[in-house]
């Protein structure tokens, strides 16, 4: 194995190049807890100097005002225009199936409640007021009591067609300042289990909210920026736009290099400063083996082999990940060298 040996792959126009709209989620990427990430909020003012920008989050507790005065207050050039957020879809989705005027029992918190009302639809709490749908949300002050009216709403009722249940997200766990908690994926997932069936979802990685960012800003010629590989990035794949990862939120280099296919990244940064600079081209030699700079990783079977360590960490990462992916073959089989996902942006 070598450190260099070959001449570093060619540098490609960097991410932004290109791009009419970024897309940038919040959690991980903007901010983990209430504080913004380091050198985030310059990068994005920066970016919206060139493109337009839209903050797009599946987190339902805020209102896409609140959403955007937080924004504000870390110092980004943010209106609540700039927000689209997971009620706003799925409260698109809900004027597919019912009109204005209808009950809808909620779930969740103010940015269900307000966009509920903005669209001019009655909002209820209890099971009891017969709701002709159910809206649902994370909120950090939902429990049991919120999930079982949902479960009672959503029962079967003989002779009545399937209650809508339409939830804005599922995301399993969230970021916070102090590490990682249950998401809405999880609270759904509680009344899935008494209810027997699933909602259709609004927010990433599902479509309706990437549409609803593209109607908003007027173009489908966007780059998706996230943390996540089931959320960002595969909603990214599903959307038909590119994405990029980068290393300051949940997934870390041990999920990339395990990446299905659905979720691989266009680009993987380890912070926003990277979305302006050139990105190195990924180049398989003859031998199979994929170079990134200088890094270079080849299979032989099931074995992942360093070939070059190269001039960097993240080019390491990358080539490390071009050569899993190009195998086809699964995570699980493979014999992985830890230092090819060995964490330094942790």
């Amino acid at each position: 194995m070598s450190l260099f040996g070959r001449k570093p792959t060619p540098l490609g126009a960097a991410p932004i190049e290109g791009r009419e709209l970024l897309l940038a989620d919040l959690d991980g990427v903007v901010y983990r807890g209430p504080g913004a990430i380091p050198g985030a909020v310059a990068e994005l003012n920066r970016a919206g100097e060139r493109v337009q920008l839209g903050y797009i989050t599946n987190n339902a507790s805020r209102t896409d005002v609140a959403v955007a005065a937080h924004l504000s207050e870390l110092g980004l050039h943010a209106a609540p225009g700039d927000v689209v957020t997971s009620p706003q879809a799925a409260v698109a989705l809900l004027r597919e199936t019912l009109a204005p005027g209808a009950r809808v029992l909620v779930v969740g918190g103010e940015g269900l409640t307000d966009e509920l009302a903005k669209a001019g639809y009655e909002v209820t709490r209890s099971a009891d007021d017969n709701p002709d749908a159910v809206l649902q949300g994370f909120a950090p002050e939902v429990g049991w009591v919120h999930l079982a009216e949902a479960a009672f709403a959503l029962a079967e009722q003989p002779g009545r067609d399937p209650l809508p249940w339409i939830a804005t997200n599922t995301d399993w766990t969230i970021p916070v300042a102090r590490g990682l908690a249950p998401g809405n994926g999880t609270l759904v997932s509680a009344v899935h289990t008494a209810v027997q069936r699933l909602p259709v979802f609004a927010g990433k990685p599902e479509t309706p909210i990437f549409e609803a960012a593209f109607d908003r800003f007027g173009t489908r010629n966007a780059l998706m920026i996230g943390d996540r590989l089931d959320t960002d990035m595969k909603g990214a794949r599903a959307a038909g736009i590119p994405s990029l990862h980068v290393l300051t939120g949940v997934d870390r280099p041990k999920q990339l290099v395990a990446a299905s296919r659905d979720m691989h990244p266009d680009f993987i940064v380890a912070s926003l400063a990277e979305l302006h600079e050139p990105y190195p081209e990924t180049v398989q030699r003859k031998d199979g083996s994929m170079q990134v700079g200088t890094a270079r990783v080849g299979m032989d079977g099931h074995i992942v082999r360093i070939d070059a360590e190269g001039d960097s960490a993240i080019n390491l990462l990358r080539a490390g990940c071009a050569a899993i992916w190009a195998s086809g073959l699964a995570i699980y089989g493979l014999q992985v060298p830890e230092r090819l996902y060995e964490d330094h942006w942790s």
